[in-house]
């Protein structure tokens, strides 16, 4: 009798034993529940951190081309600023160099400066004013293509800007024109390190003052991290 109480114990402890065994599939399939939810977490967790780098790169290379036209022909590559001496109205020599470090909005004509000449440089006059505070990082420049005498009413009107003599040999080397025009009718923009880099479509008119400064605004502020006033 007592063996037989003994061996129902044993075979009771034995089938609680293996009763309690977890369930294999069950097992399995608990893991693989487990580790989906840990890689939806991360992936999710990977795209929240990654979200700022994907939307920058949408909006540079997707939306930005699309939606920041510009009205002045970009000049590729860019031309850098001859080393040539020109002079100033009263004859003293400038470097043509020394007129890096600031944003340059320039006209080429001869010293007779007709009406295109005349609403070309009434156009850099009002476009740099209209600028605001930026206004002190730009310059308004006419670069008078031959020895002719300017009238002293025009010199009067151009104390802001500045006005100097060089050869139009060697100024047909930096600055040309769209072909089938001339070089006296376009406006041509310079950065900062003396490279001429945008070119205005010719003969500008008043109207269009406002896509000329929408290109010169975005240049400003573009290079507002390295680009300080004054030279």
């Amino acid at each position: 009798m007592q063996n037989k109480k003994v061996e129902d114990s044993s075979s009771q402890a034995l089938g609680l034993t293996i009763y309690d065994l977890p369930d294999p599939l069950a097992a399995v399939q608990e893991d693989a529940k487990r580790t989906w939810g840990g890689r939806w977490r991360m992936i999710l967790v990977l795209l929240v951190c990654a979200a700022p780098v994907i939307a920058s790169y949408l909006t540079f290379y997707v939306i930005r081309p699309q939606t920041l036209s510009h009205f002045g022909e970009l000049i590729q590559p860019v031309q850098a600023i001859p080393d040539i001496t020109a002079q100033s109205l009263d004859g003293k020599p400038v470097k043509l160099t020394d007129l890096k470090g600031q944003w340059l909005i320039v006209s080429v004509s001869s010293a007779a400066c007709d009406a295109l000449c005349q609403s070309n440089l009434l156009l850099q006059r009002q476009i740099r004013a209209t600028l605001g505070r930026e206004a002190d990082r730009t310059e308004w420049v006419w670069l008078v293509n031959d020895n002719a005498e300017v009238s002293p009413l025009l010199q009067a009107a151009m104390t802001d800007a500045v006005v100097l003599r060089v050869p139009a040999d060697q100024l047909g080397q930096w600055l040309t024109p769209q072909t089938g025009h001339l070089q006296n009718e376009h406006l041509y923009l310079v950065d900062p390190h003396g490279n001429w880099m945008m070119r205005f479509p010719p003969r500008l008119q008043m109207d269009q003052a406002s896509d000329l400064k929408r290109d010169w605004s975005r240049l400003l502020r573009a290079s507002v991290s390295w680009d300080k006033a004054g030279r």
